[in-house]
């Protein structure tokens, strides 16, 4: 089986070639009951492949309207226009028409848009203030207008859509033909309404088995759209009512003025307003690869495009369908997502399973018929044939039909859907948006995890815990008493310390809607803008002292920002700040105690190089500010001759709760790696407080990791523990490195160049609130509060998700084996079969849609995170699962067997109705060994199977639903369902008998299965196998 299932089952994790899929699919073709739900939640290569082209076409249809509007340009060069505004949009108080507007960006036309006035004119005719924004009481109108930022969706399936979907399986349409047919000559034969009874009563079972199918996929998909809405929750900031603030992508309005950064995702189509270096990735609307610089020449911003560097402002001229992205985003989510690993390897089980159930249904079919038939000849009857001979014929077709429903796990593949669906809901409650199903499931395997330091380890609230000038190091110990800081800086370094904050800085202070000063910007940016405001400068006066000419915004591979400043005394002058071992190498002044620029000697270096450290031991971050007067403006800003101003050391504390999550972790065999770009002293004290770095760990800096041969990098990889100074580049490697040496690898990421290492990671992980859209794009897990804690949770969840699979097909195979085994077995021997189309329809609804619900949906223990990762490779059926399966099995025909064969002595049962009451207590024993089997799987190694079954409110609702419909069956239903009322001893019998099957099982986990491993006390964890060959 296992080589079968590796063969033809198995995919990649993420991004499984085309090659894999077809061939699985090709693989299950034949034995797929009902192929509507059972692919639902599988990629649809056939319309991917439609809508990938549908893209390409648009795509190039967007270029040749380029060059056919250029041509008209051309042609039309010097005729007037005919620009008309309808008699709405100028009562609602604009001067142009929502499609004049948006064809302005979206067509990149320039004529029109000098025509209307540029920029500043378009802003005037949509009735904004550039500086202001839209005022909010405005918004409605502007929707009504221009439209709102949403795009066109499908519309969400409703119930009964679910319940048509049910219906197309194929075993239920043959059952209900022969319900009919059975309708029709039960009638004919034994009247009405008598002759109906057995009919209706499978048509009932059908409508009870849809019923339950639809409302379970349609509880699933709700869950599934929850998820869809939280992961389209964009926020942009826009300037509205003169403030700066946070809306939802979806509230934008025509006329509103965003602000872009880094990884930002363009969220309109617009106009840029200003900014500086702005860069912008059109690959995902045009194509291209090359970035495309917006600047005033260049104004145009298309939705859907990513901010590769730098930062602006841009007018917002056209929103949702009427922006070129919305027109392509209809076609993105055709397809859907692909498989995950564990949907595929089940549809090979469940293919595996129906192939043998067919057998067994044919077998049983023919035993029955040839016994029937050879009777009939005995006792000289072959040639007459009458309809009560047709309707036994038709009960043992639907008999081996019902066998076939029972014997497909149709619901074994859906049952990977449901549990992911439970967790991925779970995790979103616990702060963890889980963007692709087979993330969740890949968690499990998981035995590395890379992760930033900055907001992840840490609280990412920062603030100026020292700073050391030429006069020394002073500690800042509270920001409330401004006098005590002014007198720490002499007021000759405190001009230019002031100006290097506030000049060289992305952050704004701006007014909130309650008047406040708020502080925009990143945690490092904001720590250094509020000790300069609390040394007693005013961010505004300071920035309008001089007027910015140049800036270069930080990145990661730099790890510096500069500006260059024309100041209002005349004269140029560039300001930098960065890492500060790269500052300093820049620099070859320093700024003296009297505020003079001094030259740096060899000693002061060293001096200073030695504050660095100091403060980085202290797990402070380190920055160095530096200055530099220019004369002339040149391309780049000087990257040499500055002068030193200051060197700040930053508190960032680690997280609450940080160290016992990595303890967690390496106890659960997941090795935590630290990869962030700060110093390397500043990386082994947050390391060491962390628990990450141990006494025989590597810290290495990227740097000399970068300069390793291949071959020394994969002996050094699985050795280091803490990588400083690193570059993006540095992080991928790193991944691609560990992936090499087999480790299944979880990478955090928050920023635009943090994005193929999350793209070659097997789990990609984005922060929710410190990430830009781009990483998170690039992520299958977004951890929405940046916290370390969150990403173990994953990890927790993305177990249970295997195990509860792995318990839901232990019991599945239980009942299947049973079921086959006993219907066979006695009509091959007495020419009857014991369980009848509807308590097999019944048995299936337990052992498929509501069996799925119990364990899947079982919440993660901590007892989960105390043992190894699920290695690659490893047989899903393990040995410890057939030891409870073949175990149970025995159990139970054994029993059955004894009770099919003897029961009427051993029961003490006689009259005319000892056979309908002896097959009545035979189900109901059988639905009852499957019950408790049920509460037996919810552990496969543990005794106490009770633990944690209370606090699990879904296990008990299908367990008491059970027995309650079990009890409605077998007392009220029995005209419809073959059976009689019990009596309250044979009930008693039946539940103890199913409730003995616990101390079988307690017997069973006795068993080692494992040949050579040491005695366990039974009710711990036994690691998961690690290999191939331990199945």
């Amino acid at each position: 089986m296992d080589e079968y299932l590796k063969k033809n089952f198995e995919v990649d994790h993420k991004r499984p070639s085309e090659e894999t899929m077809m061939r699985w699919r090709s693989a299950v073709s034949i034995f797929v009951k009902n192929p509507r739900r059972r692919f639902r939640m599988v990629a649809d290569l056939a319309k991917r492949q439609a809508a990938k082209q549908k893209r390409l076409k648009l795509q190039e249809i967007r270029v040749a309207l380029y060059v056919q509007k250029a041509a008209l340009h051309f042609i039309k060069a010097g005729h007037n226009r005919d620009h008309k505004v309808s008699e709405e949009t100028r009562e609602a108080g604009f001067g142009i028409d929502p499609d004049e507007l948006a064809s302005i960006a979206g067509a990149h036309d320039s004529k029109l848009l000098k025509y209307h006035g540029g920029v500043d004119g378009i802003g005037g005719k949509v009735a904004v203030s550039l500086n202001d924004g839209v005022r909010e009481k405005d918004v409605p109108a502007r929707q009504k207008i221009y439209g709102c930022n949403k795009y066109v969706e499908k519309p969400q399936r409703g119930f009964f859509t679910f319940v048509w979907e049910a219906l197309h399986d194929l075993t239920l349409i043959i059952l209900m033909v022969c319900a009919a047919v059975s309708i029709g000559v039960g009638i004919a034969t034994e009247g009405w309404p008598k002759g109906m009874y057995d009919g209706l009563g499978i048509i009932l079972s059908i409508f009870l088995v849809v019923i339950v199918t639809a409302v379970s996929d349609y509880k699933q998909s709700l869950q599934f759209r929850d998820l869809d809405r939280e992961k389209k929750k964009i926020f942009v900031h826009v300037t509205r009512d003169g403030c700066r603030q946070k809306v939802s992508i979806y509230d934008l309005v025509v006329g509103d003025i965003v602000h872009l950064s880094i990884g930002d995702q363009v969220p309109a189509d617009g106009i840029f307003v200003s900014g500086y270096c702005l860069s912008i990735d059109e690959s995902s609307l045009s194509g291209e690869s090359e970035p495309v610089d917006v600047s005033q020449e260049k104004p145009f911003l298309l939705a859907g495009t990513k901010v590769q560097d730098g930062s602006g402002k841009m007018l917002v001229t056209s929103v949702g369908m009427r922006t070129e992205w919305g027109k392509l985003m209809e076609t993105l989510s055709e397809g859907g997502e692909d498989e995950t690993p564990l949907q595929v390897k089940l549809n090979g089980v469940a293919t595996i399973i129906g192939k043998i159930g067919l057998f067994f249904a044919l077998l049983t079919f023919v035993v029955l018929t040839g016994r029937f038939v050879v009777e009939k000849a005995v006792h000289g009857d072959f040639s007459k044939w009458s309809s009560n001979d047709a309707l036994k014929l038709l009960d043992f077709f639907a008999t081996a039909v019902t066998i076939i429903v029972v014997a497909v796990p149709e619901g074994l593949p859906l049952a990977v859907t449901l549990s992911l669906a439970f967790a991925m809901k779970k995790l979103m409650n616990d702060k963890a948006l889980v963007r692709h199903l087979s993330a969740c499931e890949t968690m499990g395997s998981a035995t590395c995890i890379c992760t930033d330091k900055t907001g992840t380890l840490t609280t990412n609230h920062m603030v100026v815990d020292k700073i050391w000038t030429s006069g020394g190091t002073k500690v800042v110990k509270s920001y409330a008493n401004a006098n005590d800081l002014k007198s720490a800086i002499s007021d000759d370094i405190s001009g230019v310390l002031l100006q290097s904050i506030f000049q060289n800085s992305s952050s704004e202070v701006v007014k909130g809607k309650d008047g406040k000063s708020n502080i925009l910007g990143t945690p490092t940016e904001s720590a250094l803008m509020e000790f300069g405001l609390a040394l007693g400068g005013d961010f505004k006066t300071v920035r309008q002292e001089s007027s910015i000419v140049k800036i270069e915004p930080f990145n990661s591979v730099k790890k510096k920002m500069s500006v260059l400043v024309e100041l209002s005394t005349g004269g140029l002058r560039a300001f930098c700040k960065g890492a500060s071992e790269i500052i300093l190498g820049m620099c070859d002044k320093i700024i003296d105690a009297n505020g003079e620029s001094v030259k740096l000697s060899e000693l002061q270096i060293k001096e200073v190089s030695d504050i660095i450290n100091s403060f980085a031991s202290e797990a402070l971050r380190t920055l160095c500010l530096a200055f530099k007067d220019v004369d002339t403006i040149s391309e780049s800003i000087p990257a040499e001759g500055y002068t030193l101003i200051a060197v700040v050391g930053i508190k960032d504390p680690v997280r609450p709760g940080v160290k016992e999550a990595v303890q967690t972790c390496l106890a659960a065999g997941i090795v935590v790696r630290m990869v962030t770009g700060d110093n390397i002293n500043t990386a082994k004290a947050i390391a060491r407080e962390c628990g990450i770095l141990t006494d025989d760990g590597l810290a290495i800096e990227g740097p000399d990791f970068r300069n390793k041969s291949p071959e020394e990098m994969k002996d050094l990889c699985l050795r280091i523990q803490v990588m400083a100074r690193s570059l993006p580049l540095d992080k991928h490697t790193l991944v691609t490195q560990l992936r090499k040496s087999g480790e299944v690898v979880a990478v955090t990421g928050d920023g635009t160049n943090d994005a193929p290492a999350l793209h070659e990671s097997d789990i990609g992980l984005a922060m929710g609130i410190a990430g830009t859209e781009v990483a998170k794009e690039n992520a299958d897990v977004i951890i929405m509060d940046d916290n370390f804690k969150t990403i173990v949770n994953v990890a927790r969840w993305g177990r249970a998700v295997y195990i509860n699979i792995q318990k839901f097909v232990q019991f599945q195979l239980t009942v299947n084996v049973v079921a086959l085994i006993l219907n066979f077995v006695s009509a091959c021997l007495t020419g009857s079969a014991p369980l009848t189309a509807v308590q097999l329809l019944w048995v299936n609804m337990i052992m498929d849609t509501l069996g799925a619900l119990a364990l899947a949906t079982e919440p993660p223990n901590d007892g989960l995170m105390k043992r190894p990762p699920i290695g690659k490779g490893v047989n899903f059926i393990t040995r410890t699962m057939w030891r409870n399966v073949i175990g149970q099995s025995i159990y139970q025909l054994v029993v059955l067997a004894v009770f099919q064969f003897a029961g009427k002595n051993l029961l003490r049962l006689s009259g005319s109705d000892a056979n309908i009451v002896l097959n009545t207590f035979i189900f109901n024993t059988f639905v009852f060994c499957q019950v408790f089997n049920e509460i037996n799987s919810r552990e496969m190694e543990k005794i106490n199977v009770f633990r944690g079954m209370f606090r699990s409110w879904v296990f008990i609702g299908v367990m008491v639903a059970t027995v309650v419909f079990q009890i409605i069956i077998v007392e009220f239903l029995g005209t419809f369902a073959s059976t009689v009322p019990l009596s309250w001893q044979l009930w008693l019998l039946s539940v103890l008998i199913g409730a003995v099957s616990m101390i079988v099982s307690v017997i069973l986990k006795c068993i080692p299965v494992e040949p050579g491993k040491p005695d366990k006390h039974h009710d711990g964890y036994v690691a998961l196998p690690s290999g191939p060959d331990l199945a």
